[in-house]
């Protein structure tokens, strides 16, 4: 019986154990850089901090030096004047008359001096409050600026809102050519507008000329079919749900209705203006669009 020859499954099952190992290795190696790359983050993130703070420790620091120094050079320059003073009183018991007037000039001459300082810094303080107060009233006035603009924006929508009141209870509700009554009619594009803003439902502007092909408005599509400019009137062929119907002779302001299997309550066309060859009006939709 002859013996089955193996070395192939042991080749193929050392490359295999290689792959792995060579496998393993580069995980390994990513993890270890990931490692480095994460660490060397945090010791830039934490030197950037440390920076941070030494920069402000050291402004906090200068700024407290700097009005020590102020101070204690008041100090030193009060301290020189007493001793000077202390001085001229004693030298006046002993010396003539010529040093007890030079002690007592230079008693003088250090008092000029703080009066100098004192006047130095209180200028600078005074200089620093006037800013603060430049910057105090050009921010009132800037509020007072906005507070006159909200006040006038407050008046423009009032007066907005009294318009849309006094335009809404101008519109009118009529029965349409199905004899369903409808909602309200606008005749106009300020009346329109009204409508929008009532949000009752939803308006698409029609201006529609006569074409060969009909055209789309919203989800359904029209074509012009004629118009009569003398009485108003005019001829549409509506197209909704795949349903073609004529609309003959409708009148300017007049609601047509027709029923889509989208909505419950009709749709509506109501034709403002009949020019020659073209006509100007809006459709009305319901909000809700399930079905009937």
């Amino acid at each position: 019986m002859t013996p089955t020859y193996q070395e192939p499954q042991q080749k193929s099952s050392g490359l295999l154990t290689a792959l792995v190992a060579g496998a393993l290795i580069a995980l390994i190696a990513a993890n270890i850089y990931l490692f480095v790359q994460i660490d060397h983050l945090r010791t830039d993130v934490s030197k950037v901090r440390d920076s941070l703070q030494t920069e402000l420790a050291n402004l906090r620091d200068a700024s407290s030096v700097t009005n020590a120094s102020h101070a204690r050079h008041l100090e030193n320059m009060k301290a020189d004047l007493e001793a000077a003073r202390i001085k001229a009183r004693d030298d006046a018991r002993q010396l003539s008359s010529q040093a007890k007037a030079e002690s007592q000039a230079h008693a003088d001459q250090l008092a000029r001096q703080i009066q100098a300082e004192e006047a130095k810094v209180n200028q600078q303080v005074s200089s620093e409050i006037s800013e603060v107060k430049t910057s105090a009233n050009t921010a009132n006035a800037k509020i007072a600026d906005v507070s006159t603009d909200v006040g006038g924006v407050k008046t423009q929508v009032s007066a907005t809102q009294a318009e849309l009141q006094k335009t809404i209870a101008d519109l009118k509700s009529t029965r349409g050519d199905l004899g369903v009554q409808s909602g309200l009619i606008a005749t106009n594009a300020q009346e329109l507008q009204a409508l929008r803003r009532l949000g009752e439902r939803n308006y698409i502007e029609i201006k529609l000329g006569k074409t060969k092909a009909p055209q789309r408005v919203g989800d359904i599509t029209l074509k012009l079919k004629s118009t009569d400019t003398k009485k108003n009137k005019y001829t549409v062929e509506v197209n909704a749900d795949d349903k073609l119907t004529e609309k003959k002779d409708k009148n300017i302001n007049e609601p047509v209705q027709f029923y889509t299997s989208k909505a419950k309550q009709p749709y509506e066309i109501v034709i403002n203006q009949v020019q020659k060859d073209m006509i100007v009006g809006y459709l009305s939709t319901p909000k809700e669009q399930s079905g009937r």
